[in-house]
């Protein structure tokens, strides 16, 4: 039901968005697909997407640096191998508590700071 609401919620804004640049006499389509973010999405969920982004790109550093495979950190999180791929390959939104069971298991954990001392920004 969540899923559903919030896909119904992006595709509202999209529309919107397109309507906005259909008014402004801007192309939707930009040159590339930076552009094309930039243009469809707003600031926040831009910033979202580039947190979700370091976030797992973090989780995989810290997998190889340990030199383990999924499947062994499957053995030590309980979390689901294919579930683990997903989440490198940022094909999959995961639940905080997937993210912080893989974490545990790297011996990682979050870091809550101010967002103006972070290296993500809205637009990458």
């Amino acid at each position: 039901m969540n899923n559903d609401l919030a896909y119904m919620q992006a595709i509202n804004q999209a529309q919107a968005n397109l309507t906005d640049l259909e008014e402004r006499g801007m192309d939707a389509l930009g040159d590339d697909a930076i552009e094309f973010m930039q243009n469809l999405l707003t600031p926040e969920e831009i910033a979202a997407s580039n947190l979700r982004i370091a976030i797992m790109g973090e989780l995989l550093k810290a997998r190889q640096d340990k030199n383990i495979s999924q499947r062994e950190l499957e053995f030590l999180s309980g979390v689901k191998q294919p579930i683990i791929s997903r989440m490198e390959s940022g094909t999959t939104s995961p639940q905080l508590d997937t993210v912080l069971k893989v974490l545990g298991a790297l011996g990682k954990t979050l870091y809550i700071g101010d967002i103006s001392e972070s290296k993500i920004s809205a637009v990458g």
